[in-house]
């Protein structure tokens, strides 16, 4: 039996690759060292929103290829010359990253999952790397929302996902599933409600995939703005804002 933490719950983050597993981050102009420094900007910000949460551990997993260790060592060097106070005591304490073997996504994510609970997490909820709007309350939602749930999904307009909360353990195989398959969010909720697990969704949300999310999450992060919040997605911002000065690249 795995030890229970100090911290029960935990955000994983999983590095997604440009070309997953029937997804792929295809932003029309913003291409080749542009669209890298855009995801290490979404990953920043996924970070930052999710060391919001206290007593809420972070982890980040990534395959293990050099230059996705160049990748991640880029964004952990920013981050610590970055954050200050309680964002880098946090940073410090509770975040962690771990490499992972390149392997097809659904055996990937549920290998995190497994490794999470194999370790003493009582509540998983595994997040994907183009989400940057993604807000520390959504996630605090998805937590809360474990309480009375064995799993919590929050699906994207295409039927996949942008964050699976899961509780106590996998539950299922998330590997069995063909996660190319536009279906793959009824077909895994559709599993669930078969072993009569209980299950919750959240708001349907999106991962900046296509260049019309780019024009999303640029409203969203107006809306934010107007809201009063100068937090979310900000480093995304900054790189948006030197791409359309011609400062990028």
């Amino acid at each position: 039996m795995a030890k229970k933490r100090k911290d029960s719950s935990v955000i994983a983050i999983c590095i997604q690759e440009p070309f997953e597993d029937g997804s792929s981050m295809d932003l029309g102009a913003i291409k080749g060292e542009e669209l890298r420094i855009l995801h290490q900007a979404f990953i920043v910000d996924t970070i930052n929103q999710a060391l919001l949460l206290e007593d809420v551990d972070v982890r980040i997993y990534y395959i293990d290829d050099q230059d996705r260790k160049k990748f991640v060592k880029i964004i952990i060097d920013y981050i610590k010359g970055k954050f200050t106070g309680t964002n880098a005591t946090a940073f410090k304490n509770r975040f962690k990253h771990y490499e992972t073997k390149n392997e097809r996504w659904g055996i990937r994510v549920e290998n995190v999952f497994t490794d999470c609970f194999k370790i003493g997490y009582e509540n998983v909820l595994v997040v994907g790397s183009r989400t940057p709007t993604i807000t520390a309350p959504m996630m605090e939602t998805t937590l809360r929302m474990l309480q009375k749930s064995d799993a919590v999904f929050g699906p994207t307009p295409e039927g996949r996902y942008y964050i699976i909360g899961l509780k106590g353990s996998p539950k299922i195989n998330l590997s069995d599933f063909d996660w190319k398959s536009p279906q793959i969010y009824s077909n895994v909720a559709e599993a669930f409600t078969k072993q009569g697990l209980a299950w919750s969704e959240l708001e349907i949300w999106y991962a900046v995939e296509t260049s019309d999310d780019i024009d999303f999450m640029v409203r969203d992060i107006n809306q934010y703005r107007f809201e009063g919040d100068e937090h979310t997605a900000r480093e995304t911002e900054i790189v948006m804002e030197r791409f359309l000065s011609g400062l990028g690249g």
